[in-house]
């Protein structure tokens, strides 16, 4: 595990996108096209600003998208769809992006699963949530399934962040479950960036590198991955 630690959200952002854009061009470079996973939420806001300004021929890239609420629409504020739409997808001119549509709950979670078992990831960019969920694993993480996508319930820890950080109006009207990617199909990622920001996300960030690898610490199994990128600011470094 790579560990770079930057002073403020915006150099994070940047250097992060830059290494993560370096493995996608070296993908293109070998093979002609590259795959991608992004993800969402408040953390990736630097990264994504910063990455849709890289010299990248986008039109060989194939995106995937990491998680989705069940039960909300794409133009909800809070969903991801509308997120990536919004702040990545309709800003670079990719090949594809396969989007997790909420309301299909298995049988999308099929679909995806058929899709990105033909496209190997080049580059995951990933974060870590405040309980230290990887996507929307919240903790114990179900560490063995192969299968690439799949239901959760979210714990309520991981829905008081989504409160808090302003997608929800009040806690009620946060989801209880979401469609993940599963752990073992985000490491078989060639390259993961993670970025992590903020003083609130300063405590999961020590128990994923410092704890032994747990379910409990979803995160943690970043340790055992070949080309792991932690991206972190002063805050969020604050306890390590």
């Amino acid at each position: 595990m790579e560990i770079i630690i930057s002073l403020t959200k915006q150099e994070l952002g940047k250097q992060a996108a830059q290494k993560g854009a370096e493995f996608i061009r070296k993908a293109i470079a070998e093979r002609g096209e590259a795959n991608m996973i992004v993800a969402t939420g408040a953390s990736q806001f630097e990264m994504l600003s910063e990455l849709i300004k890289e010299n990248i021929d986008w039109s060989v890239v194939t995106g995937f998208h990491l998680d989705e609420y069940i039960g909300i629409d794409e133009t909800h504020p809070a969903s991801f769809r509308k997120y990536l739409k919004e702040r990545f997808v309709s800003l670079v001119p990719l090949k594809e992006f396969y989007y997790v549509n909420g309301n299909g709950a298995d049988n999308e979670c099929k679909r995806l699963g058929e899709i990105i078992s033909k496209h190997p990831i080049d580059v995951a960019f990933v974060g870590i949530g405040e309980n230290g969920h990887l996507a929307f694993n919240d903790p114990p993480a179900d560490f063995e399934t192969e299968e690439p996508y799949l239901v959760v319930n979210l714990d309520e820890n991981c829905r008081k962040q989504q409160l808090g950080e302003g997608w929800f109006p009040a806690f009620d009207d946060v989801p209880k479950q979401a469609i993940s990617m599963s752990i073992r199909q985000i490491m078989k990622s060639k390259h993961i960036i993670c970025s992590v920001p903020d003083e609130r996300k300063a405590e999961a960030v020590k128990n994923t590198i410092i704890c032994d690898v747990t379910p409990m610490v979803p995160a943690s199994v970043l340790q055992d991955h070949a080309s792991m990128w932690l991206y972190l600011d002063k805050a969020s470094a604050s306890k390590l």
